[in-house]
C-alpha cells in the first residue's frame, strides 16, 4: 500500500472548497486531515494569504509518480495557472513524502525539496502526526525538529483557522 503525505494550498477564487475538492477526490483513501491554517504567501510575490493544510492518504492502486498525476489532475481541474513562480494559485498539491521514497528525479523530487523549510507543510504534518520524520540529507530527521530548526517568526505565521475540510 502505498502511503502519501500531501500538503494542499490555495489563495485564489475559493481557496476552501479548492482544498475540499482535493479531500473529496481522496474519498475513503484518505488517512489523516489537518486543520486548515492561513499562511502570508512564500517567495516575495504580493498576494493574499493562503489556506493549507497537509493530508495522509494511502492507496493500493497508484505510486509515487501516480500520486503526483493525482495531485497534477486535481490543480488542472481547479484551473491551476503556472504564470508566476510562487504566485496566487487556485489550487497546490505538493507531494511531499511517498513511503519515505528518496528521488532526485526533476519530474518527481522526493521528498519535497523544500518541505523542511516551509512552517506552513511542517506544522499541519505535526498536528496530524506528531511522530512524523521527513528525509533530510539523506537522514531521517524529525518533523518536530525541524520545525524547532525554523524561524520563530515563520512558524507563527501559520494560523490555525475555524475553518474545517471535513464534517465533524
Amino acid at each position: 500500500m502505498t502511503r502519501v503525505v500531501l500538503s494542499i494550498g490555495s489563495n485564489l477564487g475559493d481557496p476552501l472548497a479548492n482544498l475540499r475538492s482535493v479531500v473529496d477526490a481522496l474519498g475513503d483513501r484518505v488517512v489523516a486531515v489537518s486543520s486548515v491554517y492561513a499562511t502570508a504567501p512564500w517567495g516575495g510575490v504580493e498576494q493574499q494569504d493562503f489556506l493549507n493544510a497537509t493530508l495522509i492518504a494511502q492507496d493500493d492502486a497508484l505510486d509515487c509518480r501516480g500520486w503526483l498525476r493525482f495531485g497534477q489532475d486535481l490543480e488542472q481541474r481547479a484551473d491551476r495557472v503556472r504564470d508566476v513562480r510562487w504566485g496566487p494559485r487556485s489550487l497546490d498539491v505538493d507531494v511531499v513524502d511517498c513511503d519515505g521514497t528518496v528521488s532526485a528525479d526533476p519530474e518527481l523530487t522526493l521528498p519535497h525539496p523544500r518541505a523542511h523549510e516551509r512552517a506552513f507543510v511542517l506544522v499541519p504534518w505535526l498536528e496530524i502526526e506528531p511522530d512524523a520524520a521527513l528525509t533530510v540529507g539523506g537522514a531521517p530527521v524529525v518533523v518536530a525538529d525541524l520545525l524547532r530548526s525554523l524561524d520563530a517568526s515563520e512558524v507563527a505565521g501559520v494560523r490555525r483557522t475555524d475553518l474545517a475540510l471535513v464534517a465533524p
